[in-house]
């Protein structure tokens, strides 16, 4: 089982400590970044302290709009997304891995919300989050 890791509140999550917890796909994470931060998508990674998880979260957002969430587990990244019932069913029609849709289909809400989380070790699974950030940008 994998560890949340940046759980020091006192050290500030730079380049320098990610990319000693995530080791080979500190790679990915880079791309990831600046993929997002770049055009077309515009957006603003904010790393938190959460007292309550014990740990740094990254808040990716657009304007007031959060995207979705990143958290670092040592051997990979997670990149959160939450969907409405509305919304949800959206994600069937997407060009994104069949696997994500079925543990999507299978995911349970969290009240009102319905997670989608997806694990990433490699460069050539963010076309699937690319994907899923476009959508989520273009969903109200």
């Amino acid at each position: 089982m994998e560890t949340l890791m940046l759980d020091n509140p006192k050290e500030t999550p730079t380049d320098q400590v990610i990319v000693k917890a995530l080791k080979r796909s500190f790679p990915a994470y880079r791309s990831f970044i600046d993929q997002i931060t770049g055009e077309p998508y515009r957006l603003v990674p904010e790393w938190r302290y959460y007292n309550d998880g014990k740990s740094w979260l990254c808040k990716i957002s657009c304007n007031k709009k959060t995207v979705c969430w990143l958290s670092v587990w040592g051997a990979f990244f997670k990149i959160s997304f939450y969907f409405t019932e509305k919304t949800a069913k959206g994600i069937n029609l997407l060009n994104i891995s069949d696997t994500i849709k079925k543990e999507f289909k299978n995911s349970k809400p969290i009240g009102k919300l319905i997670p989608l989380v997806i694990h990433v070790k490699y460069k050539n699974q963010l076309n699937d989050v690319l994907a899923l950030i476009q959508y989520k940008l273009e969903t109200k």
